[in-house]
C-alpha cells in the first residue's frame, strides 16, 4: 500500500506545505485579515507619538529656561513652590489633586 502512494507523496507535501503558506497569508499576524487591527494599532501609536512629541518638547523649553547662561527667575520661583510647597503672604492658595510631576 505504501508503495503506491510513494509517488504522490512529494506532491502531498508540497500541497500542505501551499496550505499552510495560503492560511498564514490571510489569518496570520501579518496576514490579510488582520490589516483592520494594525491600523488600530498604528493609530494609537501615532497618537502616542504625538504625545511624547509635545511632552518633550515642553521639557525642552523649561531646561532651555533653566540653564545657568538664560535663568528664567519666574520658571525657577514656580518650580521651588511647587517642589517645596511654599506660597508668598499675600497669596492664596487652593489645592487640589495633583499628579505629581515627572520631571521634578
Amino acid at each position: 500500500m505504501i508503495q503506491k502512494l510513494r509517488p504522490y507523496l512529494p506532491t502531498a507535501i508540497i500541497a500542505i506545505f501551499l496550505t499552510y503558506c495560503g492560511v498564514q497569508y490571510l489569518t496570520g499576524d501579518k496576514g490579510f485579515f488582520s490589516q483592520e487591527t494594525r491600523q488600530v494599532e498604528l493609530a494609537e501609536k501615532q497618537k502616542l507619538l504625538a504625545d511624547l512629541a509635545a511632552e518633550r518638547q515642553d521639557l525642552e523649553a523649561r531646561a532651555r529656561y533653566l540653564r545657568t547662561d538664560n535663568l528664567s527667575k519666574e520658571l525657577l520661583e514656580e518650580r521651588a513652590r511647587v517642589l517645596l510647597g511654599l506660597n508668598a503672604p499675600n497669596e492664596y492658595v487652593i489645592r487640589d489633586h495633583i499628579a505629581p510631576a515627572r520631571n521634578s
